[in-house]
């Protein structure tokens, strides 16, 4: 079984590598195309992870389909049985991982509504009352649109200018259904412990690109720079977890995200720049769905060529598949 364990761990592994050159391609991308190319890698990279998992767990499977009984398998392949068992406990595992977070995800849209009530609603934006300084973009549920909730504490805090920008942020959150991008990745993340890495990267680009949005807006990128600078100054409520369902423009590394509102508005990469992120993208989806569908196709070749091997008939592998495991020796495991 070298082979399939060649190509199963080649999967598993493949993520922490996908997932820095995913960063490292974000970083050099504008906000609105790092966090498209983001969230592509995660699902990308999430999908090779249960592929791997799936076709290990089903080789004693494919080997009952070749009428080969699992007490012949084991005594060929000692370690088919306790693998399989490892990839199902591990997808189990991810399942449970998946659930609690998407509770959690519901959990906390419902009390972030539950806090507006008492507020005061004026079209898209809703003022709850109170002393805490908070501002941020709450999704729709259960009916109700999205809204932008600003508490009054946030209001005072603000120059009129200072609110506006503020207001645009929020709105480019939901207009922009940022909070369908974070739940994704962060979803994502639970299937592999590499695409962690890609939530903080995510949340650091969906906040540049409301920070853009509102630049826009205002028509004042040095405005919106002290805006959001002050903003997260005069912020005071803790309560909540930053991050998805509720993205707000005081949250992140704000001092990179200044510092970046001083520079000139970023533009869609030209060229080189585009020809080398979509190249980068390309080998990473490659990788994965050549990897995916080479591990399916291999699975099987495998299973029949060593159902053949154990019955004494001539092999019925061919081609590349066949030429790989003559050369390994695999036939005995």
């Amino acid at each position: 079984m070298t082979i399939v364990l060649v190509l199963v761990m080649l999967l598993l592994v493949l993520p922490w590598a996908g997932a820095a050159v995913a960063r490292r391609l974000a970083a050099v991308l504008p906000p609105r195309w790092a966090c498209w190319s983001l969230t592509a890698a995660a699902l990308l990279l999430a999908g090779g992870t249960i592929s791997a998992l799936v076709s290990l767990f089903h080789v004693p499977f494919l080997a009952s389909l070749e009428h080969l009984p699992v007490s012949r398998v084991v005594s060929e392949w000692p370690a088919a049985v306790p693998i399989a068992c490892a990839a199902g406990a591990v997808m189990l595992a991810q399942l449970v991982l998946l659930v609690q977070q998407w509770i959690t995800h519901r959990a906390l849209l419902k009390r972030a509504w539950q806090a507006t009530e008492g507020s005061t609603a004026d079209e898209d934006l809703l003022v709850v009352p109170g002393a805490d300084v908070d501002a941020f973009a709450l999704p729709a549920y259960r009916g109700r649109s999205g809204r932008v909730v600003v508490t009054a504490g946030m209001v005072r805090a603000l120059r009129p200018g200072e609110r506006e920008v503020l207001l645009a942020h929020e709105r480019a959150h939901l207009a922009g259904r940022h909070h369908l991008l974070s739940a994704v990745v962060d979803l994502a993340a639970m299937l592999h412990p590499a695409i962690r890495g890609l939530r903080g990267a995510l949340g650091f680009h969906l906040e540049r690109w409301a920070d853009e949005d509102a630049a826009v807006v205002v028509g004042n990128r040095k405005a919106a720079a002290a805006a959001i600078a002050r903003a997260a100054l005069t912020r005071s409520s803790r309560s909540r977890a930053d991050g998805y369902p509720l993205l707000s423009a005081t949250s992140g590394p704000v001092p990179q995200r200044v510092q970046a509102l001083l520079l000139p508005r970023p533009v869609a990469p030209q060229g080189g720049v585009r020809r080398t992120g979509a190249l980068v993208m390309a080998m990473l989806v490659a990788a994965v769905a050549v990897g995916s569908l080479w591990l399916a196709y291999g699975l099987h070749e495998y299973v029949e060529y060593a159902s053949r091997q154990l019955r004494g008939t001539p092999s019925g592998c061919s081609g590349l598949w066949g030429t790989l495991e003559d050369l390994l020796g695999s036939g005995t495991g």
